[in-house]
């Protein structure tokens, strides 16, 4: 059974599958994000990097949404933490975890993802959607930026002209037209959803850790080199990628027509 990190984000551990899957779980209220639950979340994605038998994790909403970003309530109570702050030193660190993972994370967005709930999905390493899902950055219905990463994400998975529309008209995008724009890989129905992410993430886990996770590194780095600096990146990783005994065990198992099975070593 999942083990509650606090009330507000479930973590569940299949060490034997090596598959962590992260519950954000305030369902009656859209799992919006409170700072509780933020430093839950940013304990959560803490504590599956240090389990070493976990290689994949899954990220997802209880209930009928993924998670609706702030809850605005919170910010409407005496001693709330001015904006600038709350972004600083609650969501920007949430993001930078996921983002240094070196492990993938496949995003299960089984709902409504709007503000910063969309900027979660979006760090994801691999978004599937379920055909209920919608996302909407939300924040100028209230007057405010897009924040958690969003500005940086979006306009590299939708481009310029996309990621312009849907930051200032603030319009829900369904989750077909979310496969159509490339901010989510697939869309299924909804009680596929986690069989479908469940497996994808399995066969994450049987891959090669450190491949995995020098490969996340390359696609991350790719937005802030030239070609000629992401050509030497890959070289340098693939150097390290090749001294592993994963690659050694990789190549075995070609020669010998077989599944490989990859220790992380």
């Amino acid at each position: 059974m999942p083990e509650a990190d606090g009330e507000t984000v479930l973590v569940e551990l299949d060490q034997g599958a090596g598959v962590g899957t992260i519950t954000l779980n305030r369902p009656a209220a859209l799992n919006a994000l409170t700072v509780p639950m933020k430093q839950a979340l940013l304990a959560a994605f803490r504590r599956v990097e240090q389990e070493t038998a976990i290689r994949a994790v899954i990220l997802t909403g209880a209930g009928r949404a993924f998670c609706a970003g702030q809850d605005l309530r919170e910010r409407l109570e005496p001693g709330a933490a001015p904006l600038g702050v709350e972004v600083r030193e609650r969501y920007n660190p949430i993001v930078r975890a996921m983002r240094n993972l070196p492990k993938p994370i496949v995003g299960a967005i089984n709902g409504v993802a709007a503000g910063a709930g969309a900027s979660l999905a979006m760090a994801c390493d691999i978004r599937i959607a379920s055909d209920a899902a919608t996302f909407a950055l939300a924040f100028g219905r209230v007057g405010l930026v897009p924040d958690s990463g969003a500005t940086w994400f979006l306009p590299r998975l939708v481009g310029a002209t996309h990621a312009a529309e849907l930051a200032l008209l603030n319009d829900p995008v369904s989750a077909t037209d979310a496969v159509r724009l490339g901010l989510v890989g697939r869309a299924v129905p909804a009680a596929e959803l986690a069989a479908e992410a469940r497996a994808v993430a399995d066969r994450l886990a049987a891959g090669a850790p450190q491949a995995m996770a020098l490969t996340k590194r390359a696609l991350q780095a790719a937005w802030e080199h030239d070609l000629e600096g992401a050509l030497e990146l890959e070289a340098e990783l693939q150097d390290r990628a090749g001294r592993t005994k994963d690659h050694a065990e990789g190549m075995a198992a070609f020669m010998d027509k077989r599944q490989p099975r990859f220790t992380g070593e």
